[in-house]
């Protein structure tokens, strides 16, 4: 069968976040911001045509994004015990930043915890565990080199500002004990809904980020946050096939993207 024919009736979701201004996000990276730097009209062309255009200002680490390898490093060393001041500078990493990231487009697994618990969105500050994972994979395999999401229906309050951030209440997440369940199946990359990937503690916010080490220093895993998963999950798929690239800025810790499934 030609690859065509396979994509023939292929339903495509978008799973990234719509980027504008005020969007939720987390507080430890610069804000998103457009604005129209020219307006149709300010400029009208002899034929009477006109354009519009935008300047766009914005954190690698805002919207729905990949993380580089080189996002996080612990007591100064770099997946791979590399010193991270061996490889960067003003202009960004000369090794493990985004662009070195090669484009994923394979199978994905969705282990949908907040169904294996019985609710359409975990609450506030539950730590996914390993337990949890292993529940949800019950019915697909989680194989190397794979994609793998974490659905905790967290997308569906992206409306709701400092709720959906976690200021007061925490938000969803895998704790150490998942992600070590992760790395352990070494996936290629991993996702989840919400601005960190990991489970946030009420009133702790973003003060120590293990998961982090974890996937990109110790076990050299992409981490891919912010994912609008809410429509995706009802669709009840477990296995479909995932598009991702993020824009490659050279030397960049992280970079937006418009991860795309197909099922």
């Amino acid at each position: 069968m030609s690859l065509w024919k396979a994509l023939e009736g292929a339903r495509v979701l978008d799973l990234a976040q719509p980027m504008r201004t005020g969007m939720p996000q987390s507080p430890s990276h610069p804000p998103f911001r457009m604005v129209l730097e020219r307006r149709h009209g300010d400029r009208v062309r002899p034929d009477g045509g006109s354009a519009a255009n935008e300047v766009i200002v914005t954190g690698g680490h805002v919207g729905t994004h990949v993380d580089a390898l080189a996002h996080v490093s612990q007591d100064g060393l770099l997946h791979g015990g590399r010193p991270a001041a061996d490889v960067m500078s003003h202009e960004g990493f000369s090794a493990l930043g985004i662009d070195a990231f090669e484009p994923y487009v394979g199978r994905c697994v969705l282990l949908d915890v907040a169904a294996a618990h019985g609710v359409d969105t975990l609450p506030p500050g539950y730590e996914v565990t390993a337990g949890d994972l292993a529940r949800a994979a019950r019915d697909v395999d989680v194989r190397e080199g794979d994609a793998v999401l974490v659905g905790t229906g967290w997308s569906r309050l992206w409306s709701s500002g400092e709720d959906f951030v976690g200021v007061r209440g925490g938000a969803p997440g895998p704790g150490i004990g998942a992600a070590r369940w992760l790395a352990e199946r070494r996936p290629r990359v991993v996702g989840g809904e919400t601005v960190a990937f990991e489970h946030v503690r009420p009133g702790r916010g973003h003060t120590t980020l293990p998961v982090h080490r974890i996937m990109l220093v110790e076990a050299g895993i992409n981490i891919v946050e912010t994912m609008r998963l809410a429509d995706l999950l009802d669709t009840g798929a477990r296995e479909f096939v995932l598009v991702l690239n993020p824009l490659p800025i050279a030397g960049a810790t992280g970079a937006p993207v418009r991860p795309l499934a197909l099922l």
